[in-house]
């Protein structure tokens, strides 16, 4: 992008992925995108991305999470990296139960989803989605209950929500970090 076009665009960034913060907020990420400091701000706290690049290391990763913290859900079939989702569908990651009769048993099958962005974003980054999705399995909207869950498996999932909310942000601008 030349000059003219960065400066318009960095004056008329809406805000998207930030529209239900308040007012003060926005107006402080507005200004981190005026003054070119908003990569700064992310490196400043998420230095690297994680090493979890491929889809059996994302299963393993995500079990981890569901035996300490939801042992008596039902098993995780499937958890996999998907170049299909991504924020144009408005969607990080999916979350899938499917039952089916077999025989005289009812099969189960519990599904994730993660948007393949997050292979190479930081860990806290990937971690709050997986919460996020994991914590889908006990409580199906996002209301009290759920977000307790979430933030009794990661105590910091609201500071990694924003935080990667900022970094959507960040791309939207043009730039990328990880």
């Amino acid at each position: 992008m030349n000059s003219i076009t960065t400066d318009f665009f960095m004056h008329n960034t809406k805000l998207k992925y930030l529209s239900h913060y308040g007012e003060q907020t926005q107006q402080s990420v507005q200004k981190l995108i005026e003054q070119n400091k908003l990569d700064s701000y992310l490196i400043g706290k998420y230095q690297t991305s994680h090493g979890i690049k491929n889809d059996k290391q994302l299963f393993e990763y995500t079990q981890e999470f569901k035996n300490v913290f939801m042992k008596k859900t039902a098993p995780l079939t499937k958890v996999l990296y998907d170049a299909k989702i991504n924020i144009i569908h408005e969607a990080l990651g999916t979350h899938s139960f499917i039952s089916r009769v077999q025989g005289g048993k009812l099969k189960t099958k519990n599904e994730i989803r993660i948007a393949s962005m997050f292979k190479n974003m930081p860990e806290e980054f990937l971690r709050m989605i997986v919460v996020h999705e994991l914590a889908h399995f006990k409580e199906k909207e996002h209301n009290k209950a759920f977000y307790s869950l979430c933030i009794n498996i990661e105590p910091n999932y609201h500071q990694y929500e924003f935080d990667l909310r900022v970094y959507l942000t960040h791309l939207d601008t043009g730039s990328k970090l990880w």
